[in-house]
């Protein structure tokens, strides 16, 4: 696949990783279609990139159905989706004020895990209908894991089970679709400079760089963006989880 032929679907695309990507893949020449909560950046994001925006509920069918039909009609087909839509919500099992609330830990599951399936899938349904490459390929799933997935810390139960789920999903899933010529993988980010993380004070930033073994600093969303526009391009890539994340090991 090229990059410049792709026509991706790309969640949490208003900002973050999700927005990094859109930039990266449309500066390549391919089309891009945002999915997200936030219209107002959004919006602004796929006017400046001159894609589209589809205000979406990666966790409802009927509105990931919706956008997905939209998306195919805007860009004529689509060839690849990048999930990056996600929540991290802090709280550990047992605290001060008791038990984990279990509406916390059920709403990342679902935005988190069954979000990016929810998507994936529908959008396989799309992809799979692509006129097949040499090779047979049709296209390509990204997924966003953690390096919360392996080696989460106190107070990431929620996380760190909804992105080992992301973990365990790429092998079977990208077995479920070999015979439709679509190719899946994660990506498992250390500690990024997302929106979420700008907003803390600088001394804590530069003390999570310290714990990363080399290079001591935040990942830069536009790193996650080049080794998924790597992932699209090299067609052996395929039920793989690659860390991203100067060789991290939470404590």
């Amino acid at each position: 696949m090229k990059i410049s032929d792709t026509r991706a679907v790309i969640t949490g695309g208003a900002s973050g990783l999700g927005a990094a990507t859109a930039r990266q893949f449309a500066a390549s020449g391919a089309k891009v279609a945002l999915f997200d909560l936030n219209e107002e950046a959004g919006t602004a994001l796929a006017a400046e990139l001159g894609g589209t925006f589809h205000k979406t509920n990666v966790t409802d069918e009927a509105s990931v159905q919706a956008s997905i039909n939209a998306a195919r009609e805007a860009m004529g087909s689509i060839t690849a989706a990048v999930n990056c839509a996600g929540i991290a919500p802090a709280a550990t099992t047992l605290g001060k004020n008791g038990p984990h609330p279990l509406h916390t830990f059920q709403q990342t599951i679902d935005i988190n895990l069954v979000g990016s399936f929810n998507v994936s899938r529908l959008a396989a349904e799309v992809i799979a209908q692509n006129d097949p490459e040499d090779d047979g390929a049709r296209g390509v799933i990204i997924n966003t894991a953690s390096v919360a997935a392996m080696d989460g810390q106190r107070g990431q139960a929620a996380y760190a089970a909804s992105k080992g789920g992301i973990v365990g999903l790429s092998l079977p899933m990208a077995r479920d679709l070999a015979r439709s010529g679509i190719r899946v993988m994660a990506i498992a980010p250390g500690i990024f400079l997302t929106p979420m993380l700008m907003g803390l004070p600088q001394d804590v930033q530069d003390q999570l760089a310290q714990d990363v073994t080399c290079p001591k600093r935040l990942g830069d969303p536009s790193e996650y963006a080049r080794l998924a526009e790597f992932i699209v391009e090299c067609g052996y890539l395929n039920g793989e989880v690659i860390r991203l994340d100067g060789a991290l090991r939470m404590q």
